[in-house]
């Protein structure tokens, strides 16, 4: 049986794939646990400065797994406690695996990305689509709501009057107007779509390995401190990254007009 999520490493890059083309990458129990573990590998490896989200098949992600899902009332008989242990024990694990994860995640959208398929996208750092890109924030449209941080994620991204048409409406979007709504940075022609996360991917992984994290980290944490307390942090992080060889070198490198060297340290 192939593995439902794929994981591979090149230089300080990682690639995780989604890898159930048959269900459109629905997210069932065993990928939700292999894109936790996969995370998680990517975020222990300090080798690592970027990951590159995809997936397989015509659809990014098309949400839940809506045959799991109607069998929890319908067939196992689970009670609303059990539910919620569910969810949390379950896919809710995701958006706090992204929420730690301290390098730069870029999500290749290709195809479909509907309901938690979308709120996976909200996960990540950068989002570029396809042409055939399609977004919908669409749990109302089976009686349930976002269980996986979609309401706390998408209006932090888009605003909360489009995130609020998104969600009360389920209507699909286009690449187009994710693209105007903000939802994604860039739309690429269909066969550039890897090709362009990978060109952002190198880029990223071309800076000091230390400074993306600590960037990365900063960003994070702005979204519930003060200014002045992102401030603080700003300088502490100043003071550790100033004292490393990699900023010297970068500071070098444009002084003699070469290409910087860096070590991760």
């Amino acid at each position: 049986m192939a593995d439902v999520v794929l994981y591979e490493k090149n230089d300080r890059i990682v690639t995780i794939t989604l890898n159930k083309p048959e269900t459109r990458n629905a997210l069932s129990k065993d990928l939700c646990e292999a894109l936790v573990n996969a995370i998680n590998k990517a975020d222990a490896d300090a080798g690592v400065s970027c990951v590159v989200l995809a997936a397989n098949g015509k659809s990014f992600s098309s949400g839940g797994n809506l045959h799991e899902i109607k069998a929890m009332t319908a067939e196992q008989k689970m009670t609303p406690l059990e539910i919620e242990n569910w969810y949390k024990t379950g896919i809710q694990r995701i958006p706090l695996a992204f929420s730690q994860i301290s390098v730069p995640v870029i999500a290749a959208v290709n195809g479909h990305a509907i309901g938690a398929g979308n709120d996976l996208t909200t996960m990540c750092d950068i989002r570029i689509a396809g042409e055939d890109a399609i977004f919908a924030e669409s749990f109302l449209r089976v009686g349930i709501i976002p269980g996986d941080g979609g309401a706390w994620l998408l209006p932090r991204i888009i605003g909360q009057a489009r995130a609020n048409q998104m969600l009360f409406t389920g209507e699909f979007i286009d690449a187009q107007k994710a693209l105007n709504y903000g939802l994604v940075s860039e739309v690429v022609a269909n066969d550039r779509l890897l090709e362009r996360a990978y060109e952002l991917a190198e880029m990223v992984v071309a800076l000091p390995p230390l400074a993306i994290r600590k960037t990365k980290e900063l960003v994070r944490t702005a979204q519930s401190v003060t200014l002045k307390e992102n401030l603080d942090q700003a300088a502490l992080f100043q003071g550790v990254l100033q004292q490393l060889d990699d900023h010297r070198e970068a500071i070098d490198a444009i002084l003699e007009k070469r290409k910087p060297v860096f070590k991760g340290a």
